[in-house]
């Protein structure tokens, strides 16, 4: 179907959700694993986790790494007022 994840993106999906929080060795597995540099790796994951594919896919994931995204931009902002004012 046209709303369907492709095969990359539920591999991309699925090695997010295996990894633990802090391992080591992701940039590694992330080549062997699918072939793709980690910055293209985290280029994909970032467009992924706003579709609802992917929500559909793995909820507690998508959430998750909403919430983390969301987080840090909060920080992110926070930080630029501090240096503003």
């Amino acid at each position: 179907m046209l709303g369907d994840l492709s095969e990359r993106d539920r591999a991309i999906l699925t090695l997010e959700a295996a990894w633990p929080r802090h391992g080591g060795m992701k940039e590694e597995t992330i080549r062997a694993q699918l072939g793709m540099s980690p910055a293209r790796y985290y280029q994909l994951l970032g467009r992924l986790i706003d579709t609802e594919e992917a929500l559909d896919f793995d909820p507690l994931l998508i959430r998750r790494l909403r919430r983390l995204r969301d987080a840090r931009g909060r920080q992110r902002t926070t930080r630029m007022r501090g240096f503003v004012g």
